[in-house]
């Protein structure tokens, strides 16, 4: 048997200079005791070299982090502080190649090691679960089409078309992307179910079904053409000098990606025990070029066509009822991770905006809220920030941090306030909550200023908006009205406080680790 560098690498060695001496050493018990058993040597090799093995750990300094963000408000700078202390750690992975942060970035997750919204991190021949979060291929998708249709029709048919909510549907949409022969992927095996479950299906929190409008001009269509949109300016030509009514959606993957994310982070776990130490859970990587690597990748791909099909399906169910063809179509992910040569672009909220290999703009749409216009834009490619832009606007306000605010000094909630705000903040669209009642946390008052958003995607030159597709209606999953909960039992109420102390333990071990590097 031969020994290489490569074997040994995949096999828990880093790969820098101490390497040579477990390759010398290895070859002198190939040709001395006349070793065939892979695993037998790398087993006497573990044992002679303890502290070569499984040696990475995480960076003494943080790779570069790069900041598209500008921030004026107190709740804006607080929110900077947590998320560079986040990036803080997440760069100091031993992948990680640089970082950058987009004008929505803001807090997420209390793990160590959690990666904030809007941000992006890049990582050398390295897939890091954790880094796209559980919400694989969280994307947008929009349609242009002709209607006469009233707004309050179109809604109707629209609030047909689609489903929000917790679970699986009742009713399963068939669907070819679902039958694809992908299922004997490790990562996939038995997740044929899920995918059949939730074709046509949005799931809770801030994904939408928006209803908007787009004003076709001449400068438009040649903008379009400029920038290497060939296909958006031809289907859209014909319409110059018409205001097109657009859907779009935002969804990402529902159970078939969390299920697909909790076995890649499980596996990324285990693997990196394999090459490094001390290294927190959401941190854990897969090399990419190792088996579980690739099939973890193609595992990816077909979850990202898998999403992009349940766009196509809710709205292909949507102008089926409204009667009519579409004149165009486009959509783009902003919870993924992409390839470019041997580095791996973690984007959690960000907009692939780099130029293709014919020198062309990517496209992306980036909402804002509710209220405001969902951009069109074209993909600055700037390097300095990883050549990505926002996603949206981005939180001031956690979904806690918001309702705190409506809250009195006895911790009752005002409901005149709430409703106030709900009313002022919506009044200009036509606003559904798909599972009855209001969400206060996905109103526009949870949001950065759209305006902000869009000067700072301007003035870091990040994007070029195309057009604004203005806001008409929109339909969010909302709350499903409250049920009278059974009290806990004296044992569920143990079992809650130790899970609760288990993770303060685990966090402060962390912490502890952390703050010796």
């Amino acid at each position: 048997m031969k020994l290489t560098r490569s074997l040994l690498i995949a096999n828990g060695w880093a790969d820098d200079a101490r390497l040579e001496q477990t390759l010398v050493r290895g070859a002198e018990l190939i040709s001395s005791k006349g070793i065939s058993d892979r695993k037998y040597l790398l087993k006497l090799l573990r044992r002679e070299f303890p502290e070569l093995h499984a040696s990475l750990t995480l960076r003494d300094t943080p790779a570069p982090l790069s900041e598209a963000i500008d921030v004026v408000l107190p709740e804006e700078v607080k929110n900077l502080e947590k998320v560079r202390r986040q990036m803080d750690v997440v760069l100091r992975s031993p992948v990680a190649v640089s970082g950058s942060l987009m004008p929505d970035a803001c807090p997420a997750g209390s793990e160590l090691g959690s990666m904030p919204v809007g941000s992006v991190v890049v990582a050398e021949n390295a897939i890091i679960p954790a880094a796209h979060s559980a919400d694989i291929c969280c994307s947008m998708f929009a349609t242009f089409y002709r209607s006469e249709l009233s707004l309050s029709d179109e809604l109707d048919r629209l609030e047909a078309s689609t489903r929000f909510g917790p679970g699986p549907r009742h009713d399963e949409v068939p669907h070819a992307v679902t039958d694809e022969g992908v299922w004997e992927n490790p990562f996939l095996r038995g997740l044929q179910s899920k995918a059949r479950a939730h074709i046509a299906d949005q799931g809770d929190g801030n994904h939408f079904a928006y209803l908007g409008e787009m004003v076709v001009s001449n400068a438009l269509v040649s903008r379009l053409r400029e920038l290497g949109n060939p296909e958006l300016a031809d289907s859209i030509a014909g319409a110059v000098g018409e205001t097109l009514r657009v859907l779009v959606t935002h969804h990402g993957s529902r159970s078939l990606g969390s299920a697909l994310y909790a076995r890649g982070l499980d596996a990324a776990v285990k693997a990196t025990r394999n090459h490094a130490r001390n290294i927190p859970p959401n941190l854990a990587w897969l090399y990419a070029d190792t088996q579980e690597g690739i099939d973890y990748w193609d595992a990816l791909q077909y979850v990202a066509r898998w999403t992009r099909a349940n766009h196509e399906a809710i709205h292909e169910r949507f102008l089926e009822r409204v009667g009519i063809d579409a004149v165009a179509s486009m959509g783009n992910e902003h919870n993924f991770v992409w390839k470019r040569g041997r580095q791996f672009l973690h984007g959690k909220g960000a907009t692939q905006a780099w130029r293709d290999d014919a020198g062309n703009s990517l496209w992306g749409l980036i909402p804002l809220n509710m209220a405001e216009p969902i951009l069109l834009v074209a993909g600055g490619d700037r390097e300095e920030f990883n050549s990505f832009a926002p996603h949206g606007a981005g939180r001031n306000y956690s979904r806690h941090g918001l309702m705190k605010r409506y809250k009195n000094e006895l911790g009752e909630l005002n409901r005149h306030s709430i409703s106030s705000a709900i009313e002022r903040e919506t009044a200009s669209i036509d606003v559904r909550w798909f599972l009855g009642d209001v969400d206060l946390t996905e109103c526009p008052g949870a949001y950065k200023s759209a305006d902000k958003v869009i000067e700072q995607i301007k003035s870091y030159g990040l994007a070029e908006v195309v057009a604004k597709i203005m806001p008409r209606g929109c339909i969010m999953a909302g709350r499903a009205p409250l049920q009278k909960e059974k009290p806990l039992s004296p044992k569920q109420v143990r079992q809650i406080q130790h899970r609760k102390e288990r993770r303060k333990t685990r966090q402060r071990d962390w912490m502890e680790e952390y703050d010796e590097i």
